[in-house]
């Protein structure tokens, strides 16, 4: 996905340096003046030694405020109010470079970085200067922490960023990752990974052989309600998943955009909006796919069809005998939803994939009597929440859980739907036993 973004860097308050100043004065001053009035004046470099240490360890970290607690407001009865956001100081949290200022980086991901608690915008590269400078100033990031894409390479004396996030054309996702870890920088990249398997090989390689993390920006596996629906289904809440629905369509507007170029694109409305139903199909379940068959159909005369394709449908048959079924499209009105169906009941996300306003709906008879549950939205930043656990990752050593791997698989499914569509046939695909085979460590849940 392309677009560019801003960032948000929130500063150590001074109010409780000068708060703690204050306390600090005030408990030694009163401490003297009682030891004085009992004549114990051999006891004022004690007691005023005693008291600069209780101060100092009731005192807030240098570093930033860390866990701070507050007693709820809301009776036990009530739906629970939100914890305090606990946010690392600024000097404590990751920095980023944002490779590419278009709609996403811009729109999504630089606001993002306000909800984020261990991530911070640092640096900037994109191919418009004037743009850059304007997005630099919003964002307090120094003008030379600016990078064009001819100087990216640059980048490597820039110790304040630790990490790349790539928001570019898909086709130039290979060379920017490649070359940010040749950098000595971790990389993030949006989805999908690739324009080939081959690309996605090579940038598995690349940063293995730098010896940096990479991780693939599959923010649906970060999404509290699409994580509840996984669990649901892990757990066997509604009997065993028998089949899924997903449908991720759109109506692309009638322009000469990147997305309607194979060169940079690689496709159509699979690799774009058709890889949600596939990765969410894939994250649900922790299965890979065993076989897939598809369908693609391109409407004549439509400009923007030229070189890539309209609608795609396909199924995913799975180990455990789940049938998924998977609808996209770049010509038809606005609808990302999936319907998970078990035995014993329904999970509904609609919508499913967008950056807000998610919704989930639960359906079962318990007692014989259907009956609908809609847990709350928590309403958390999808963008800042992938952020945060590459941040976390980089900080704690760990392997992300969207790992280059799995951005990988899916371009390996996606190339046997394009096979499956020319050859009009199912094609049969490589067994893997092992349940999130493609994965890392999980993300830590928010509260």
């Amino acid at each position: 996905m392309f677009q560019e973004n801003t960032a948000f860097n929130t500063a150590y308050s001074a109010e409780a340096e000068n708060g703690y100043d204050e306390s600090r004065r005030h408990f030694i001053n009163h401490a003297g003046r009682g030891l004085l009035a009992v004549g114990v004046a051999s006891a004022l470099p004690i007691a005023a030694a005693e008291a600069h240490k209780a101060v100092e360890a009731a005192a807030p970290p240098v570093t930033g405020p860390l866990d701070i607690k507050l007693p709820p407001l809301e009776a036990p009865t009530d739906p629970k109010g939100a914890e305090p956001f606990n946010p690392d100081a600024p000097d404590r949290r990751v920095g980023y470079a944002l490779v590419g200022l278009g709609h996403l980086t811009l729109n999504e991901i630089l606001p993002a970085f306000g909800k984020s608690k261990h991530a911070k915008p640092v640096a900037l590269v994109s191919g418009d200067a004037d743009k850059m400078a304007k997005v630099a100033k919003q964002y307090g990031i120094k003008a030379s922490s600016c990078y064009s894409y001819q100087t990216y390479d640059k980048i490597k004396d820039n110790p304040e960023v630790e990490v790349i996030y790539i928001v570019l054309p898909n086709s130039m996702h290979h060379e920017f990752t490649i070359r940010g870890a040749k950098a000595g920088k971790h990389i993030l990249c949006e989805k999908p990974m690739a324009n080939s398997v081959k690309e996605c090989e090579e940038m598995i390689e690349a940063c293995k052989k730098a010896g940096k993390k990479l991780m693939i920006a599959y923010r649906i596996q970060y999404e509290p309600l699409n994580r509840q629906v996984q669990k649901l289904v892990r757990d066997k809440t509604y009997g065993a998943t028998k089949m899924l629905q997903m449908m991720n369509t759109q109506n692309q507007a009638h322009d000469q955009q990147w997305r309607h170029k194979k060169a940079l694109a690689g496709g159509g409305s699979l690799p774009d909006v058709g890889l949600y139903c596939l990765n969410t199909t894939r994250f649900l379940l922790g299965e890979e796919p065993t076989e897939v068959s598809a369908q693609i159909y391109s409407t004549p005369g439509d400009d923007r069809f030229k070189e890539i394709e309209e609608n795609v449908s396909f199924t995913l048959r799975f180990p455990s005998g789940v049938i998924s079924q998977c609808m996209t499209g770049y010509g038809s009105f606005n609808n990302k939803s999936y319907t998970v169906y078990a035995e014993t009941g329904s999970i509904k996300m609609d919508p499913a994939f967008p950056y807000h306003g998610l919704h989930q709906e639960r359906i079962h008879a318990p007692g014989g009597k259907q009956m609908k549950e809609t847990p709350n939205d928590p309403g958390k930043d999808q963008f800042a929440l992938e952020m945060d656990h590459m941040a976390e990752c980089v900080r704690q050593n760990k392997t992300p859980y969207t790992p280059g791997e799995e951005g990988l698989q899916d371009q390996r499914i996606m190339e046997a739907i394009y096979q499956s569509a020319r050859e009009n046939k199912p094609v049969k695909l490589h067994a893997v036993a092992k349940l999130d085979a493609f994965r890392g460590e999980a993300p830590k849940e928010e509260a």
